[in-house]
């Protein structure tokens, strides 16, 4: 297998699961901290109980999200993910990411004390997530914030293309929250920068204000997909008239796996140094013992398809 068969077989892996990873996003993220099922259990008081949503009027519930409507309900247990909340012919979950005291708090301590403060004093919620086929209620105290109505408005406002700003409330594994004004929507990681993102929180940080680009819009479900990156040109685009066959350029190793080490020319821009070539500067045959994500190095331009993203560099000098 040469060089540019494994680049291929690299990136067919990575598109793979990054298809898989877009169409369970949304699911997965609200999962990780809001999901509310029936067994799970809930600290009220030093007394447990479980999630009942036999009790819930699901009319009233789809009302109160189709209108936008502010309603007030009382805080009666908490987990880690955030607050069981109880009114008359409703329950629901508010996900910490939705409490306006939680935002930006990741210690464990402080974060339970919050919580419990919030405990039997009522707060004004919105319903953001409603489905009766999966027993869920999703609530969000940030969202009240903005007032009633608010969500229809922006809706109505937006379409897919529009640059619009909005603030960063929450920073997930899978991405970026953003605070349109009323409504949230997501950057997704692949959607953050045209380069290989390994961490959110290195590209943006909560109350930042930034300015995106709507992608896609789903009004049924509350959901707006938006991008970062692309406010700024694909960088591979114009690849071929920066960068010529045989042309030397720095680099900068990013990771290393056992077929070669990939190396960034510049952010959006990497390329694969094939472990043949590193074998010639190392006794050893398994790069992960001979270098190291971070090592500026030199390399000879071998390889450009600009139409999938693939460059093959062979390795010059050490630097």
């Amino acid at each position: 297998m040469n060089d540019q068969d494994i680049i291929g077989s690299s990136n067919k892996n990575h598109q793979a699961q990054q298809s898989a990873m877009d169409e369970g996003w949304w699911s997965s993220i609200m999962e990780e901290d809001a999901t509310a099922e029936s067994s799970e259990l809930y600290h009220d008081h030093n007394t447990e109980y479980s999630f009942d949503l036999e009790k819930v009027d699901w009319v009233f519930v789809e009302e109160l999200y189709a209108k936008d409507a502010i309603i007030e309900l009382m805080p009666s247990g908490y987990n880690r993910g955030g607050l069981l909340v109880d009114g008359e012919n409703i329950q629901g979950f508010v996900p910490v990411s939705h409490l306006n005291k939680l935002a930006g708090i990741d210690d464990e301590d402080e974060r339970y004390a919050i919580l419990m403060s919030y405990l039997d004093q009522p707060i004004q919620l919105k319903v953001i997530e409603c489905s009766q086929q999966q027993r869920r209620i999703v609530f969000s105290e940030r969202a009240a914030l903005a007032g009633e109505g608010q969500r229809n408005n922006v809706f109505s406002s937006l379409e897919p293309g529009h640059l619009v700003s909005g603030k960063v409330t929450n920073i997930t594994d899978f991405g970026v929250f953003v605070d349109l004004g009323g409504v949230e929507g997501l950057i997704h990681i692949s959607e953050l920068s045209w380069g290989r993102v390994k961490n959110a929180a290195d590209h943006v940080t909560i109350g930042d204000t930034v300015q995106v680009k709507v992608l896609q819009i789903n009004e049924q479900s509350g959901r707006i997909a938006l991008s970062l990156k692309r406010l700024q040109p694909n960088p591979w685009e114009s690849v071929a008239q920066r960068y010529h066959l045989g042309e030397q350029t720095s680099a900068m190793i990013t990771s290393v796996a056992h077929y070669g080490a990939f190396a960034r020319l510049e952010e959006g821009i990497e390329g694969l140094i094939h472990v043949s070539s590193l074998s010639k500067f190392f006794m050893t045959q398994n790069p992960q013992d001979s270098i190291t994500p971070g090592t500026a190095v030199t390399v000879k331009i071998l390889h450009i398809d600009t139409d999938r993203h693939r460059l093959g560099l062979g390795l010059v000098a050490i630097e």
